[in-house]
Order: C-alpha cells, then sequence, then structure tokens
C-alpha cells in the first residue's frame, strides 16, 4: 500500500468540493518559484551592472545572455503559474511569445548587441514590451491575491518605465532610480515568495477542475 505524504493526507475545503494537494502539486510550485528567483537574480544582475559600471563594451554584450535567461525563466514560470481565469494565463503566455519572437529579431537583425538597440531604439519596446508586460501580469497577481508590497509597487511602475522610455518623457536620472527600483523589488519579490507555505501558491483546486469541467460539458451535450 502506498503511504500518503502529510500534505497529501491533508483535505482541503474548496469552493467546489473537497481536494489534496499532491507532491505533484508542490514540485510545481518550487519550481514556478524557481524559474522567478533565476529570473529576478538575471535581471538584478544585468541591470545592477550597468547602473554601477556604465554601459562598458563588454557588459552590453553580456546583457544579451542575461536577458536570454530572464526571459526563459519567466516563460517557464508562466507555464507554471496558477490562475483561475484561463483566458488571462493565455494571454499572459502570449505575450511573452510575442516579446521573445521580437527579441529574437532584434538581436538576429541588429548590428548592436541587444541591449544596446533596445536602449538607442525605444521604438523596439513596442515588440519586446511584450515581455515585460507579461512579467506586470504576475505582478499584478501576486499583488492581487497575497496583497504584497513590493508588487503594488511594481506593477505601475514596470510600464511606466516602458512608457516613459519609450516616449522620451522620462529623464536618464529618473529611468536609472525606476530600474533600480524595479530590480530591487523583483528580487525581494521572488526572495520572499520561497518563504510562502506552498498551499497558497497552489489555489483552490477545486476551482480548476470545475472550469475543467464547463469547457468540456458543452461539447459532450
Amino acid at each position: 500500500m502506498n503511504q500518503a505524504t502529510e500534505t497529501e493526507q491533508t483535505i482541503y475545503q474548496g469552493q467546489f468540493g473537497d481536494f489534496t494537494i499532491t507532491s505533484r502539486d508542490r514540485q510545481g510550485v518550487i519550481l514556478y518559484r524557481a524559474m522567478l528567483v533565476i529570473a529576478a537574480l538575471s535581471f538584478a544582475l544585468g541591470s545592477g551592472l550597468i547602473l554601477w559600471l556604465g554601459p562598458q563594451p563588454w557588459l552590453v554584450r553580456l546583457l544579451t545572455p542575461l536577458y536570454t535567461c530572464f526571459s526563459l525563466a519567466l516563460g517557464g514560470s508562466l507555464l507554471l503559474i496558477h490562475i483561475y481565469m484561463v483566458a488571462l494565463h493565455r494571454a499572459l503566455q502570449g505575450f511573452w511569445l510575442i516579446g521573445s519572437l521580437a527579441a529574437i529579431g532584434v538581436a538576429h537583425f541588429s548590428p548592436a548587441p541587444f541591449g544596446e538597440t533596445v536602449y538607442l531604439y525605444p521604438i523596439s519596446l513596442l515588440g519586446v514590451g511584450f515581455t515585460f508586460a507579461a512579467l506586470t501580469g504576475i505582478f499584478f497577481k501576486e499583488a492581487f491575491c497575497f496583497n504584497r508590497l513590493e508588487t503594488k509597487v511594481l506593477t505601475p511602475l514596470v510600464p511606466l518605465l516602458l512608457l516613459g522610455h519609450l516616449t522620451g518623457l522620462l529623464p536618464l536620472s529618473v529611468e536609472k532610480v525606476l530600474l533600480g527600483l524595479w530590480a530591487g523589488l523583483f528580487l525581494v519579490f521572488a526572495m520572499r515568495k520561497t518563504f510562502q507555505p506552498i498551499p497558497a501558491d497552489i489555489g483552490d483546486k477545486s476551482v480548476f477542475e470545475y472550469l475543467k469541467r464547463r469547457a468540456i460539458e458543452p461539447q459532450d451535450a
């Protein structure tokens, strides 16, 4: 007889019935949080070095692999995140895909390094910026579900900085402050997630089952 773990033995009362949390559920949450940490570390490292050392040639080139690591980890987190609204979940994944394709285009067709191109040609944010729209969606979801202060700040901060750079309305000094704040709070958010109880990130599994049944039933009718 298989012995259930303590987590699997716990029965939770959901909105549409009881449910249990399996080891697979726990692994999914741990991997989701690991992806967020990798994304935050990559973003914070690139941003911190640029703010500290300035646009050194070797550092500008280093931004490309750091951004790639950030983007791939973000994509992984979007596959694993639990969001009740399926349409919103798919939209965030779609934003990430559009942004990733745009980033690949910029990296391959521009003779300058990726980071330099995006900075000098803000119009590129009309494509690459979709990746950050997906990131903002994660911040919004976390702010709404868990009332995190850092995500409440990050949700408006990210589009403010990107739109400010796109339109040229923000002075460079302000952009540097906002970028540093973004990098720091993103890291705080990701690290705090590692200490959060795992069931909180899983949510009410009965809701997911209910939504899945609703999606299937009309096809069987």
